[in-house]
């Protein structure tokens, strides 16, 4: 008898249900898992939740395991902590984590999960995928020690970035955001904080992850002479202005992207995305890091969820990472 799973569908632009899916054993080679937590990934979920995915990249935008299809309906996510019920003996029991969309079981290949690493709790492994994001961010362009660095936007990639940032020799990171209730979070990373027209100018490097147009031109602003503007945001179907008249020419900026979909160039030929999402999840056993999960719901709640963190930015001041808890829909 099949077991029912429970599956989170974006059914149309703006409008999430929850449907009952039925789950058959896992077949050789694959695993059941048991879903403890996922999380939202406020950026590109909200752009799937509102039906801004871009006609031109809908076979790129894809997640793994996602179903149906952009804009709706689809069933879409990536980041899923749980345990292996069934499968090979060597991983039943074990705590993974996997790229699949909000479901409380699913059966995947055994080589899709990651185990955690014993002194990563599940509850923080919800930031892997966005601390993976910052890496590639890192490796597209490495900082050197010693640089003055800015991350413009205190999401939960530009807070996770910067914390990597500030563990290097001699850097001195600022995090500039709109929001000054974020400085807190900032500081305890080892970033100062900063509000847009109180920024440092003159960085040497500087990474955008703020979703904003006004972001990025801040970005530009705040960059030294000869400096890297490293772009992490994604916009969607919305079209961006930028301010690339003044002296942006003559103080010869490079404007770089970073996207998590490829390793970064200059890592590829000896890293995989296993590897490097083994690395994030690595390196989330700092504590520390607690900070960046301000807020958990239940699974039944993730429609409304969802609803709330794709509206205006200022009705969800407090959130950064939303953990979606699972407990309660087995």
């Amino acid at each position: 008898m099949p077991t029912v799973a429970r599956a989170c569908w974006v059914v149309a632009p703006g409008r999430a249900e929850l449907r009952d899916e039925p789950l058959g054993p896992p077949a050789a080679g694959e695993v059941q898992v048991r879903t403890l937590h996922s999380a939202v990934s406020r950026g590109t979920e909200s752009l799937v939740f509102r039906g801004e995915v871009p006609a031109s990249e809908y076979a790129r935008m894809r997640a793994p395991f996602q179903a149906g299809a952009f804009p709706a309906p689809v069933k879409y996510g990536y980041i899923s902590v749980g345990v292996v019920e069934a499968g090979p003996l060597d991983l039943q029991g074990r705590t993974v984590f996997c790229l699949h969309p909000h479901q409380t079981r699913y059966n995947v290949p055994a080589t899709a999960v990651r185990v955690l690493p014993g002194d990563v709790p599940a509850s923080r492994a919800v930031l892997a995928a966005q601390l993976e994001t910052a890496i590639n961010a890192l490796w597209d362009a490495p900082p050197r020690i010693g640089e003055r660095i800015t991350v413009v936007g205190a999401g939960v990639v530009g807070l996770l970035l910067a914390w990597l940032a500030a563990r290097l020799p001699g850097t001195t990171v600022q995090v500039v955001d709109t929001l000054a209730a974020r400085a807190e979070v900032a500081t305890r990373l080892g970033a100062s904080f900063a509000l847009p027209e109180a920024a440092t100018p003159d960085a040497e490097r500087v990474f955008h992850a703020s979703g904003s147009g006004a972001g990025l031109a801040t970005a530009l602003r705040v960059a030294g002479f000869e400096a890297t503007v490293v772009e992490l945001s994604w916009y969607g179907n919305r079209a961006v202005g930028l301010p690339l008249g003044e002296a942006f020419h003559v103080r010869r900026l490079r404007l770089q992207s970073s996207q998590v979909g490829h390793v970064a160039a200059a890592m590829r030929g000896r890293w995989t995305h296993a590897q490097r999402l083994a690395l994030a999840l690595s390196l989330l056993n700092d504590p520390v890091l607690d900070a960046l999960v301000t807020d958990a719901a239940p699974f039944d709640a993730l429609p409304e969820v969802l609803e709330r963190l794709s509206a205006s930015p200022d009705e969800t001041v407090h959130t950064l990472c939303q953990r979606i808890d699972y407990d309660a829909a087995h």
